[in-house]
């Protein structure tokens, strides 16, 4: 079997050996070339065409998330950020989704002997999956002309705080009694979000599982509640699940969720990995079938895996409407494959229609409760 040709792109010299010789123990992979920046990886990549590019977030010469958006619009290729477990670290990384790498791990704390084994398995089994990724070119949006300024008219900040209130407005029935529940692993950041921003700001709560690590989640929560009509950030432990917010599970915690007399509440609690992941999506769709039912809408997006595939069974067997997303779309096929394997999916949808077909089918199943996206 061809071995998975990877270049390390790092400024750290020290990094660029530990991540080579990593890669290098791998039966299945070598670390083909090494790079110092940019300018030296781009050479690299002409030159020795790897199948997979590993890049530090923050460089000199050029940032890593300057060279991914050139790498991803004239070359793309899959790749695996190394990034730092900061605010500024997350944020960054967040953008290096967008821009379409596949994954990240987190920079390893140099002496550190568990991160390191750590690290050494989360990478390569990163580049494991990024080798079989979809990738797609990047293209950017054309741009849009700014409008004329208005006197006396409010600021932008302003608007937009009001166009999305804090508290959403008097919904219908079948917003307050349904909720959606999102599982994504790989690929998931930007699925998800395509998912969101096309929810009004009276759709039914969602609650989402996403494979993060601690200290990423809120950066994501607080990204997508400035790009979504709905209000979302990470799930606190005890709030309740109200309609036209989304709730995410933070990183290194299960999210879940439970009734409270009338209402549904969030549980966010520690606990043992379940199929290696914490936060795990099996544990959240199968409080969904347990607690939700009939009233439940799955979703499981792009990642690596089968984690979530039995308990959206589950809740398919207790009367929910799962959807999955389909292959063609995917980063990775092997959560909404082992899903649809399981018989969990009543729909296989493009990423781009399962917004749309969700709240067509909420329509026509109870009635025009909801405003049209």
């Amino acid at each position: 079997m061809a071995k998975t040709r990877v270049v390390v792109v790092d400024d750290s010299a020290l990094v660029r050996s530990l991540l080579s010789e990593i890669i290098n123990r791998q039966p299945d992979m070598e670390c083909i070339g090494a790079a110092a920046d940019p300018y030296v990886a781009r050479e690299m990549i002409r030159n020795l065409n790897p199948d997979v590019i590993t890049l530090d977030v923050e460089m000199p010469r050029m940032d890593g998330i300057d060279f991914l958006a050139k790498l991803m619009r004239l070359r793309p290729m899959p790749v695996v950020m190394v990034s730092t477990l900061t605010e500024r670290g997350a944020e960054v990384t967040l953008k290096a989704l967008e821009l379409g790498a596949v994954d990240f791990v987190a920079k390893p704390r140099i002496g550190i002997t568990d991160g390191m084994r750590q690290l050494s398995i989360e990478i390569t089994e990163k580049i494991r999956i990024a080798s079989r990724a979809h990738i797609h070119k990047l293209v950017l949006p054309a741009a849009v002309p700014a409008a004329p300024a208005v006197a006396g008219a409010a600021s932008t900040d302003d608007n937009l705080a009001r166009a999305k209130p804090v508290v959403a407005a008097p919904l219908g029935r079948v917003s307050t009694e349904k909720i959606i529940f999102i599982g994504a692993s790989t690929g998931g950041t930007e699925a998800t979000r395509e998912v969101l921003v096309a929810l009004p700001p009276d759709s039914p709560a969602v609650m989402i599982t996403q494979h993060m690590p601690p200290g990423f989640t809120r950066s994501y929560a607080l990204r997508l509640d400035g790009l979504c009509k709905i209000r979302v950030a990470e799930a606190v432990d005890g709030q309740r699940v109200l309609p036209g917010h989304a709730y995410i599970a933070p990183g290194g915690f299960h999210l879940s969720v439970e009734r409270s007399g009338a209402n549904y509440i969030a549980r966010v609690r520690d606990g043992e990995a379940v199929n290696r992941h914490k936060p795990s999506v099996e544990v959240l769709f199968g409080s969904a079938a347990r607690v939700v039912g009939r009233n439940a809408i799955g979703i499981m997006l792009t990642g690596m895996g089968a984690d979530g595939a039995r308990a959206m069974r589950e809740m398919r067997d207790a009367g929910a409407y799962n959807v999955a997303q389909d292959e063609e779309s995917c980063v990775v096929f092997g959560m909404p494959r082992e899903a649809i394997a399981a018989g969990a999916c009543d729909q296989v949808l493009p990423l781009k229609q399962i917004a749309p077909h969700l709240m067509s089918y909420l329509r026509e199943t109870a009635g025009p409760l909801l405003h049209r996206v």
